[in-house]
Formats: structure tokens, C-alpha cells, sequence
């Protein structure tokens, strides 16, 4: 029977003739079949994934593998382009679209010989925290399917949390690949800003947005970010540096041992006490590693969300502006000799109500009457935050935190307000807004019997650091 523990074993069974791609993926496929109701998937691509199984068995069959990322069966969430397959943003303003190109991380990913097993569900255009804004259903936690999965990644967490492929690419603007990671008990990565290109990813807020990675363990993350990141052409904000060799930096026996932690984070009224219990805990057992662990004054940290919601809406509602039903997107069915009638109605019906909100809000902060009192003042706050990182990791190697404030929540809990789910980003919005790489690794379980995660964050492109620490913890 087929069982996946990494992609190095797995690999390594391909080449002793032991298992085949053609069987992993029957076995996804079977699996995702068998998990319908998780509705974690939108599409499958089974007879193409059949396909080039096969012809990926006919190259290992002469003992050599295409690439880093040979046989590995991947979903990806239904943001990034995939050249000749439908990519709707989990929206009806998109619901029959076909993308015309790949994302240059699609195109990486297919280099190194991965599978892409099919598209995931989301939230609609990346926007919410819990899988409940998708135009085609809410994903369920396969824990507990009365339990949100988190958003906006839902179904690329769940697809890895219930075993339906290897590895998921999701998207993470302020914590939507750490979240749902945190509420399913998988890793977890959003990479610095500029680490993986954008370029094919459909955008909700283009200076937060990057593509994040699901796995079950750190090596496998750290492969997949080894084959995605690095410079494009089709990105002018995508790092030119050179990617690390993040598979072979993280065996080292000496990771970080420098700690920071918000001390504001553990005394929020927001947090689940039971988290702040095991967190405080945990940090006297790594000071008991002989990890220096100290704690630093945040002032900031109810600015965060506030700052985070201006900004991301402001550029939303720039970026969605070109889903008109003109130029792209579902036009009214409705006859209309007006022009702008023709704009107002397909927007509306094309477009969720929780996408509606943030464009409205978006619109609002950069009226002219308002542009400075919230846009310019939200840029300004990011400024100090920028500042203050600077300083934080030139005294400090990572910085720690509680993943989510709670953990899974039932579904519809907070669907009618939008400030108990705004919240829930209390700390996952600091790495998008400084622009760091940040991870999700699951250590903790709470005794209402559901996981919850640490979340670890290190100086942009410093990702050797974050994953060398979380390979260590993960494995303790």
C-alpha cells in the first residue's frame, strides 16, 4: 500500500522500483474521491496527472529523475495561473475562466518534475480567515468538519492535513498560508516579499501578496522553495539574490539561538488562554535549551489589523478594478443600454459580498477627502514598523509568536462580523507588513483536541535561520 512520509523517501522508492508515480497519484486521486466533502478541491486534473505519471516512471525506470521535484504531487491554490486550466480566484466574476499562461512558480514546479494534482478552493480572491468566502462552498477541517479549515489557503491546508497530495502552494497576503496551517496542524510558509515571483499569481494586494508552501514536514518546505524562489524577468519586485540551497543549509547542527518575542502578544485579551498557558511554557523550555529567549516591548500591536485592512483594501480596490465584465470577468446576462449600469450590475453579481466590503473600504481610504487621514497615515505606521524590524534583528536572530489567537473555530461562528474575523490576523500581519519570512510549525495541541501552531519569523531573506530553527523544534 502506498504511504508518503517525505519526498526524499518517497523518491528514494521511486529509484529502488518499489513504488511508482502512476500509484502515488491513483492514490491521491483515490483519496481526494474519498474526501469529497472536505470540498478542499475545485478541479482535479486526473487523466493529465495519470499522463505524465506515467512518462515521469518511464525516465526513473532508467534510474534517473527529472528533476528535485520528481513524482512529488502537488495542488496549488486557485490563484496561480496554470497555462490551459481554469483559474477563478474562487469567484463567479472568473467562474469560466481559463488562465492563457503559467505562473512562473507553475512553471518551476513543472521543471523539476512535479505533478499538479488540481486546483484548490479558497476564499474568494484570497479574502478572508476562514474558507467561508468562497463562491463554491466552504472547505471543512478534516479534524473536525464542524470547524472552519482557516483562510484564505483553506483547501491547500486541508488537501495536505487529510493526505489528498504532497505538498500545496498556496498565496499569503496577512497570514493566509500560516493560518489555515495553524488550524490544521501542517507547516506552514509564507517566504520573505520578493523570494518567489508573483508573476501569474492573480493579486489581491500586490505590495503584501507571496506564495507560500504546505507541507507536513520542514525538508519538504524547504525543497519546494528551493525549486520556486529566485529572480524573473516577469517581476521587477521579485529578489535577484540567489536562492540557497535550503535542503542541504538546514541540516546544520547550529541553528539560531537569539530569541525575541512581542511580550504584547501574550497579554492581548484576544488569546485563548490555554495558548498563552503552553506558550509561556514552551518559552521557559527553550531558555532551558539554553536558547536565549527575551522579551520586547511592542507598542504597535493593536495598530497592526487597523493598518493591514487600510492598505490591503486600498490596493484591492485598485487590482480588482479590471474585473468589469468588459475586459475580464462574468457580465450580466441583464440588457442594459447604460454603461456604467452595465459595470455596477456584473460587479455585483460577479463578486461575494466579503470582496465587496474590502472594495468599498478600499475605495474609501483613497477618496480624496480621506486619503490622508487613513492611507498616508497607515504608510507612515508602516514605516515604524519597517524601522523597528530593522532594529529588532540587529539585536535578535528570530522572533516568536502565537500562530492565531484561537484555534479553529466552527463555521458561521464569525461570518456576520467582520471585526471577530479581522482578529483572528492579530499576528500573522506583521510579516506581510515589513515584508519577512514567517512560519507556521505545528507543536502544540489544545484540549479541546485541536492543533495549533508556533509561529517563527527572521530577518527578510534570512530563511535558512527560520528553517534550521523549525527543523530542530519539529524534531525534538
Amino acid at each position: 500500500m502506498f504511504r508518503f512520509t517525505n519526498i526524499n523517501e518517497y523518491q528514494a522508492a521511486l529509484l529502488a522500483g518499489e513504488q511508482t508515480c502512476v500509484q502515488a497519484v491513483q492514490y491521491y486521486l483515490d483519496q481526494i474521491e474519498k474526501h469529497q466533502a472536505l470540498n478542499a478541491y475545485l478541479e482535479v486534473y486526473a487523466e493529465e496527472a495519470i499522463l505524465r505519471a506515467k512518462e515521469l516512471d518511464n525516465k526513473a525506470g532508467q534510474k534517473q529523475l527529472v528533476g528535485k521535484l520528481h513524482g512529488v504531487v502537488i495542488g496549488i491554490k486557485d490563484v496561480l495561473c496554470y497555462k490551459n486550466h481554469k483559474v477563478s480566484a474562487a469567484s463567479k466574476i472568473l467562474e469560466n475562466y481559463t488562465a492563457v499562461y503559467s505562473a512562473t512558480a507553475i512553471e518551476k514546479l513543472l521543471a523539476e518534475g512535479a505533478i499538479i494534482i488540481g486546483r484548490q478552493n479558497c476564499d474568494e480572491f484570497a479574502m478572508g480567515s476562514s474558507n467561508e468566502n468562497s463562491a463554491f462552498g466552504p472547505v471543512k477541517n478534516a479534524m473536525n468538519t464542524s470547524l472552519v479549515p482557516g483562510g484564505s489557503s483553506g483547501g491547500s491546508a486541508v488537501a495536505v492535513q487529510a493526505g489528498l497530495c504532497m505538498v500545496s502552494l498556496g498565496s499569503d497576503t496577512g497570514g493566509s498560508v500560516r493560518q489555515p496551517a495553524d488550524f490544521c496542524g501542517v507547516v506552514g510558509l509564507k517566504p520573505s516579499y520578493g523570494m518567489i515571483s508573483r508573476y501569474g499569481l492573480i493579486a489581491y494586494a500586490s505590495s503584501f501578496d507571496q506564495i507560500g508552501i504546505f507541507s507536513t514536514n520542514i525538508d519538504d518546505a524547504a525543497l519546494v522553495l528551493e525549486v520556486i524562489g529566485g529572480a524573473d524577468n516577469f517581476d521587477s519586485t521579485v529578489s535577484d539574490k540567489p536562492v540557497p540551497n535550503f535542503s542541504k543549509t538546514i541540516e546544520t547542527n547550529n541553528p539560531p539561538k537569539k530569541i525575541a518575542y512581542f511580550k504584547e502578544t501574550l497579554t492581548h485579551p484576544g488569546l485563548d488562554i490555554e495558548i498563552k498557558t503552553q506558550m509561556e511554557a514552551y518559552i521557559k523550555e527553550l531558555e532551558g535549551k539554553g536558547y536565549i529567549v527575551e522579551a520586547v516591548d511592542f507598542s504597535l500591536l493593536s495598530y497592526l489589523v487597523p493598518t493591514y485592512y487600510v492598505l490591503t483594501t486600498a490596493e484591492a480596490s485598485s487590482n480588482l478594478s479590471r474585473f468589469d465584465g468588459i475586459r475580464f470577468g462574468h457580465r450580466t446576462s441583464q440588457p442594459l443600454d447604460d454603461l456604467t449600469e452595465l459595470y455596477k450590475l456584473s460587479r455585483t453579481e460577479g463578486f461575494g459580498e466579503e470582496v465587496q466590503r474590502r472594495i468599498l473600504l478600499g475605495s474609501f481610504v483613497l477618496s480624496a477627502g480621506y486619503f490622508d487621514a487613513y492611507f498616508t497615515k497607515a504608510q507612515q505606521v508602516r514605516q515604524k514598523l519597517v524601522d523597528l524590524t530593522n532594529r529588532l534583528f540587529s539585536e535578535y536572530d528570530l522572533l516568536i509568536s502565537p500562530t492565531v489567537p484561537s484555534t479553529a473555530f466552527e463555521i458561521g461562528k464569525h461570518q456576520h462580523s467582520a471585526t471577530e474575523m479581522f482578529l483572528a490576523d492579530i499576528y500573522t500581519v506583521y510579516a506581510n507588513l515589513v515584508g519577512i519570512p514567517a512560519i507556521s510549525i505545528p507543536l502544540f495541541k489544545h484540549s479541546n483536541g485541536m492543533p495549533f501552531g508556533l509561529q517563527v519569523m527572521s530577518q527578510s531573506f534570512n530563511e535558512t535561520a527560520l528553517l534550521q530553527f523549525s527543523k530542530k523544534m519539529m524534531s525534538a
